[in-house]
């Protein structure tokens, strides 16, 4: 019986780990999954143990106030233990995305491979953050901070209104970009077994649209507009100052975009 992590589309193995981890492809898959969970459990764990502090703190100090000073005070200090949890995790999980193998590199094969080890790993630490505290900061320096020290690039006065990003250290925005709220863009997609991880580039002066979805190896020109809610496919290459919409996004004269624009007016 094939076992589920076996593909005839991966590449070589990359040398002796590579094979010995292939050999015992289901315990490796496994025994990497638990990893990556006490690795995120030890991060949010140091993230806590700061507003765990407060916490005590707070709560020993107002031990003997009367009620009606000592609830409210509680709770403005959880509420504020939330933060300093948020703000620390900001700091600790770019660290463990420096010091573990977690760079991603483009590729083509199946889900269940060593190669894809560091995209999972980078991913997983990233949504730490992205699904606690990074809707809080999107539209902060912090924010951009943040994507920064996780290895994305970002150009000047780009402006990131999303925090619906995944794979952060192969997306690359140019200057005065603008990411419009609850874009998704990932550099990566699936199908037919396959996982491919490619690249997202997006060249100055591009604007992608609210709630519109940028998918792996794309590649948007200067001045080009995706337009809102509309879907851009692998492998889509938008032109200089071109308009796209649409699902699947297609290029919009510009006969057209004036016709639409005069219809609205």
């Amino acid at each position: 019986m094939r076992d589920f992590t076996e593909h005839s589309g991966n590449p070589p193995p990359a040398g002796p780990l590579d094979r010995l981890l292939r050999r015992f492809a289901r315990p490796s898959y496994h025994l990497f999954v638990l990893l990556v969970l006490v690795i995120a459990a030890s991060a949010m764990g140091l993230a806590l143990a700061p507003a765990i502090w407060l916490w005590k703190t707070v709560n020993g100090a107002a031990a003997a106030w009367p009620a009606l000073a000592r609830y409210p005070a509680l709770g403005v200090t959880l509420s504020a233990a939330f933060f300093v949890f948020g703000f620390s995790l900001l700091l600790i999980v770019p660290f463990y995305n420096r010091v573990l193998p977690t760079r991603a590199k483009p590729f083509k094969g199946g889900y269940y491979t060593i190669h894809a080890a560091p995209w999972l790993l980078h991913n997983a630490l990233f949504y730490l953050v992205r699904y606690t505290f990074l809707p809080y900061i999107t539209l902060t320096p912090a924010g951009i901070w943040f994507l920064r020290a996780m290895g994305m690039r970002i150009g000047r006065h780009a402006f990131v209104n999303t925090e619906l990003i995944s794979d952060p250290c192969l997306i690359h925005l140019g200057d005065d970009v603008v990411l419009g709220g609850s874009v998704r863009i990932f550099a990566h997609y699936g199908g037919g077994g396959n996982l491919v991880i490619a690249p997202v580039v997006i060249h100055d002066r591009a604007t992608i649209g609210i709630a519109a979805t940028v998918m792996g190896d794309v590649i948007v020109g200067p001045g080009a507009v995706v337009l809102p809610h509309s879907a851009v496919l692998p492998g889509s290459r938008i032109g200089p100052g071109e308009t796209w919409g649409g699902v699947p996004a297609r290029p919009i004269p510009k006969e057209e975009m004036e016709r639409l624009r005069a219809e609205t007016r």
